[in-house]
């Protein structure tokens, strides 16, 4: 048998072990709807012995949020919500491993609008590809916006790459469901995607 096929098959097989029990690992540590600073490190110490996975698009972006959240040893409550949202998006394969979810069923704004920054007020919701959601929001008042909370007098609502099919039934789908209601009845606030987003950077 060809040896670069051997190594292949055997490669593949190893890493699907791999994500089944990263899944499982996610599975755990989500389960009582909070994590802490212990098993955050656990989780990079787990990422970190099996870098042969992050080619994957979703796990490299677990892995450097996981890092960013330990750079400056504290998990603050965004970094919380967020990882949660990541780790049970993960764990209940509510995502494709190989591509950015397709958010098909999200609210968007149609056809999406032009974006500035200038004197506009963001809100971030979901996980981001970009970064934390302090990056993000960092970025608008870098540009001459601001940032924050999700209020009456948001401009544009900022949905992250992962948000996933279940995306109502998410911690994060409080603000999509709010901002539409909005929106509804006649407040202009945009909501785009992430990728839509940083077009206008």
């Amino acid at each position: 048998m060809d040896n670069k096929f051997y190594n292949r098959v055997g490669g593949d097989r190893i890493s699907s072990r791999q994500i089944d029990e990263l899944i499982g690992l996610a599975r755990g540590l989500a389960a009582d709807g909070t994590i802490n600073k212990a098993e955050v490190e656990f989780l990079q110490k787990w990422l970190a012995a099996n870098a042969e996975i992050s080619n994957q698009p979703i796990i490299r972006t677990l892995y450097r949020r996981v890092n960013e959240i330990l750079d400056d040893g504290v998990l603050d409550s965004d970094e919380h919500s967020e990882l949660l949202d990541t780790l049970n998006s993960f764990s209940n394969r509510d995502f494709e491993l190989g591509e950015v979810l397709k958010p098909t069923t999200l609210p968007l704004c149609d056809p999406a609008p032009t974006l500035t920054f200038s004197g506009r007020q963001y809100c971030f919701t979901g996980t981001f590809n970009f970064g934390q959601r302090k990056h993000c929001e960092r970025a608008i008042a870098d540009r001459g916006g601001a940032a924050g909370n999700l209020t009456q007098k948001a401009d544009v609502l900022v949905i992250g790459a992962y948000a996933t099919e279940s995306w109502k039934h998410s911690s994060f789908g409080g603000k999509i469901v709010k901002a539409t209601a909005w929106r509804d009845r006649g407040l202009p606030i945009s909501i785009v995607t992430e990728s839509h987003w940083v077009r206008f950077l």
